[in-house]
């Protein structure tokens, strides 16, 4: 569709469209029509106007600024009867912008404190209606001026959180200033005095639905006095007086609906009122615990009044009430509508008691009680679900927000109750809470989206949301101008992305390429849309194929900027996280070098390891670690602080998670390749925090240690460390006992790497140039360590393949000792020319333990199919090694072990040659 305005156009009084008087511009609508685009102008009004109506007042205002026509018809009344203005920032500046188009608005909804100041420059003297949500700061003052202006008021909403700082004050002031008041609905005052109530008695003569909800402290005799009223709520308010309720309210001769849910009413109470309330239809008491420790109460002896609670038959009683006995559907309410039955005290009744039980849902969904569970999924949920197909917007707002909150146990740690969210699946939750992310009011995308996140926490529904749709619709609704929509669509697929079948999907509906566009966006003032989207891309970047799209979609920048610019933790962990998989998948070497070249990226990353923030130091870590693996990137991290800062982070991470541990670990293990880094690791103090990390029991943070260590243990200054903080018996440890069998094999070659004679060397010239002199004695960790690099190297070396291919020199029975001695996660290392040429070297050694052991790490390091296999043939062919390989094989006094594994790394060097030939 190409959206393309003519400028020139006058309009008829009719409303044809007539050209100007350019020739060119008739000549373009031609055209147009030819190639079948539609010419917006063209639109008759009633289809213009229906378009504008779809859309949020931004939107609206923006698209009506396009030409004359539609700037006439933008400004149309009946546009601008609602207004929601919630979504965005919202001043007197906005306000006095929109004024003109509000002289017949009746119904606006708003959001904080700034907006209730902005109202009365709407100059909307026509308002009836008002709802606002986050008033904790508006004042009485703010509200006793909005209502001052609007003297038509019929409705005032605010809540549901509490309303602090309006006390009994601004209430009489409303009672005074809005004599057709019928409904007012407040949450959270501290105290509602008598004064105040019977203002509203007096003045509100048509007053017939008032909702003191989650209050500290109502008056209830006065209550007693408000004699118009046919609904009445004091859901949540504590310290109400049961035995003054019960002696006054019987005289609503008019009341017919009442909610006393999340109080301490009691069944006497409750029986009092159901029997002297001569005209109550429903009594409300969700969430009581006194009421339900009373299991013998039952209130079926009252005729034609329904209690809903806890213990009750909800639906059956609401199909009761709307139908009769037969009826066993759950959709009750939805089933009245369609039914358009015509009574007029039902048809009172049930948006008074959506809107109760909406908010009753929501609260006890937010403040979670115990014993609550079977109600959840047996009647919660489904009454939720019913709830989300009202007319009335705020109760669908309200049902999606209560899926959302009911299902999570954790929100830290994204645990939610499978069990509910199941229940949510099989009552059709899935396929209503995405065909209201498909309205055009942002208040319900972000609702839906918010529970379609929380939900996908469970896999199942996750399969489902992907099954209709859902993926298609969150990315669309991650392009939104509003920050709430677009932040829980990033949510949602942040938690989809979970998945790795959901990963494609994501990147094929154009996720990718919005989440980062999020970022920019938003990039100075949306911490919760960052976070989420930082973390939607950190999943998609653990997978190759996404990885790279991230790449080429700006994505490095935009989690750079975040990791540079940000503040905010969860952001900074985020952004982390996805820089570290981005340089580990896709194509590996792009992205790495590509995240490393990112200006400031290196200095940001390692910034970000001094985090005190546990969950932000572990990601930078494990960024660094991952990029150290790029030789440029290494040499950069360490001139950007990269060794002092990971040194401190190690040294500080003994009693951190084994996550923080093990990165911190193998970032020093990434960096320590490059031999300068590893003498100043040494330098700064490394080797002690590494042989307590070594220590641990947790197989990941002691491998990675391990892995440091061997690397370290080339240079023979580090090594002397080693040996004066104690670490031989650490790396003896796990040679010896470590269930990794990469731990051990690195702990194993740490360990000859110190004893091969180089160390001895280096202890007697240069020890008092390089380290703080200890007393150690050598000859015996020496023997202790041959001792253990021999037990290693044995338990690789089966009896019968090793007789077999001594005798034999067929490759079958190579092959057998080749794959006994085989350690899979070692294809993955790479070694340098001089780490090979070291090894080469042991070959020639005297003992017969450190030529074995020699022969069998070549081994492990040619083994066809290794990822590096062929790089280490080329260097052992350069190093001449095919010539100390033949002569260790045939050497008479070499152990067994030393000449099979010698034979078999000739075969290798064999294979590899054929295969660089061919």
């Amino acid at each position: 569709m190409s959206r393309r305005v003519r400028r020139k156009v006058a309009r008829k009084s009719k409303g044809n469209v007539v050209s100007g008087s350019c020739p060119e511009i008739q000549d373009e609508v031609l055209d147009l029509k030819c190639r079948g685009i539609v010419d917006w102008t063209s639109l008759p009004d009633d289809t213009v106007i229906q378009l504008l109506s779809s859309l949020s007042y931004r939107d609206r205002a923006s698209l009506s600024s396009t030409c004359r026509t539609w700037r006439s018809l933008g400004s149309s009344p009946c546009l601008w009867t609602s207004l929601d203005i919630r979504s965005n920032r919202f001043d007197a500046n906005v306000a006095c912008s929109l004024s003109p188009r509000c002289v017949h608005l009746q119904k606006l909804r708003f959001r904080g404190a700034e907006s209730a100041d902005a109202i009365i420059h709407l100059r909307a003297r026509n308002l009836r209606e008002l709802s606002g949500d986050y008033c904790r700061k508006i004042t009485d003052a703010t509200l006793a001026v909005i209502v001052a202006r609007h003297e038509l008021l019929e409705s005032l909403q605010l809540g549901p959180d509490f309303c602090e700082r309006i006390s009994s004050d601004a209430i009489k002031a409303v009672a005074h200033c809005c004599p057709r008041l019928n409904k007012i609905r407040l949450s959270g005052i501290r105290d509602i005095n008598a004064d105040a109530i019977n203002a509203l008695a007096k003045h509100c003569p048509k007053l017939t639905d008032i909702g003191f909800i989650d209050c500290l402290k109502v008056d209830e005799v006065a209550l007693g006095n408000v004699s118009s009223l046919h609904f009445l709520s004091v859901a949540g308010t504590s310290g109400m007086k049961w035995g003054v309720v019960s002696n006054h309210w019987h005289k609503l001769l008019n009341l017919i609906g009442l909610d006393v849910s999340r109080t301490d009413i009691g069944p006497f109470a409750v029986a009092r009122l159901l029997a002297s309330s001569q005209n109550l239809r429903i009594l409300c008491a969700l969430d009581c615990p006194i009421l339900e420790e009373d299991t013998s109460f039952s209130a079926s002896r009252y005729k034609n009044k329904l209690l809903i609670s806890i213990s009750t038959d909800i639906f059956k009683g609401l199909g009761y009430l709307f139908f009769d006995a037969t009826y066993k559907g759950k959709n009750v309410f939805l089933d009245w509508r369609n039914s358009k039955k015509n009574d007029k005290e039902l048809n009172e009744i049930i948006p008074w008691l959506e809107w109760m039980l909406s908010h009753t849902l929501l609260r006890s969904a937010e403040s979670p009680q115990p014993g609550l569970n079977n109600f959840w999924v047996e009647q919660g949920a489904a009454l939720l679900l019913s709830l989300m197909q009202s007319s009335q917007e705020d109760v669908q707002e309200r049902a999606a927000t209560g899926l959302a909150s009911f299902v999570v146990i954790d929100d830290e740690n994204a645990r939610i109750d499978c069990g509910r969210a199941e229940a949510v699946m099989r009552n059709g939750g899935i396929r209503l809470l995405l065909d209201l992310a498909k309205s055009w009011r942002e208040g319900l995308q972000s609702e839906a989206a918010k529970a379609i996140a929380n939900l996908s926490v469970n896999a199942n529904v996750a399969k489902a949301v992907a099954e209709e749709g859902g993926i298609d619709i969150l990315a669309g609704l991650a392009r939104s101008a509003s920050k709430l929509v677009a932040e829980e669509a990033a949510g949602g697929l942040w938690n989809l992305s979970v998945g790795e079948e959901h990963k494609g999907a994501i990147a094929e509906a154009g996720g990718i390429q919005a989440l980062v566009d999020l970022i920019f966006k938003w990039s100075s003032s949306g911490d919760g849309v960052l976070e989420r989207a930082a973390g939607a891309l950190a999943n998609l970047a653990a997978d190759d194929k996404c990885s790279t799209e991230v790449a080429a979609a700006e994505g490095v920048h935009a989690l750079v900027m975040l990791a540079r610019n940000c503040k905010l933790e969860g952001v900074q962990e985020q952004a982390a996280r996805a820089l570290a998989n981005l340089a580990a998948h896709g194509d590996s070497n792009s992205n790495n070098a590509a995240v490393g070249q990112e200006a400031g990226a290196l200095e940001a990353l390692v910034q970000l390891t001094r985090s005190p923030h546990e969950g932000v130091s572990q990601e930078a870590a494990g960024a660094l670690w991952n990029l150290s693996f790029d030789d440029r990137n290494r040499e950069a991290i360490a001139a950007a602080g990269g060794v002092q800062a990971l040194v401190a982070l190690a040294q500080s991470c003994s009693n951190a998670s084994t996550g923080l541990q093990e990165r911190a670990a193998g970032a020093l293990w990434g960096l320590s390749i490059s031999e300068v880094n590893s003498i100043a690791i040494g330098r700064e103090g490394g080797v002690a925090p590494l042989i307590s990390l070594a220590r641990s029991e947790a197989e990941d943070v002691h491998e990675t240690a391990a892995g440091a260590l061997w690397n370290l243990a080339f240079n023979p200054g580090n090594a002397l460390r080693i040996v004066e903080e104690g670490g031989v018996s650490a790396l003896v440890n796990l040679c010896s006992s470590s269930v990794s069998k990469m731990a051990r094999f690195m702990a194993a070659l740490a360990l000859a790497y110190m004893f091969d004679g180089r160390m001895d060397e280096f202890a007697i010239v240069g020890a008092s140039l390089e380290s703080s002199s200890k007393s150690v004695s050598l000859d015996g960790t020496r023997r202790t360590a041959l001792k253990n690099i021999e037990a290693f190297v044995l338990k690789f070396s089966d009896t019968q393949a090793f007789a077999a291919a001594a005798a034999s020199s067929a490759p079958a029975a190579l092959a057998q000792v080749t794959e006994a001695a085989r350690i899979q996660e070692a294809r993955h290392l790479r070694c340098s020319g001089a780490e090979i040429g070291r090894f080469v070297t042991m070959l020639r050694s005297p003992s017969s333990i450190l030529k074995a052991c020699a022969a069998f790490a070549l081994l492990q390091l040619t083994i066809p199919g290794g990822r590096h296999a062929m790089h280490h043939a080329s260097l052992m062919q350069n190093a001449g090694a095919a010539r100390v390989l033949r002569s260790a094989a045939a050497a008479a006094t070499a152990p067994l072990e030393a000449k099979i594994f010698a034979r078999i790394v000739l075969r290798n060097l064999e294979y590899h040659q054929i295969e660089y030939t061919v």
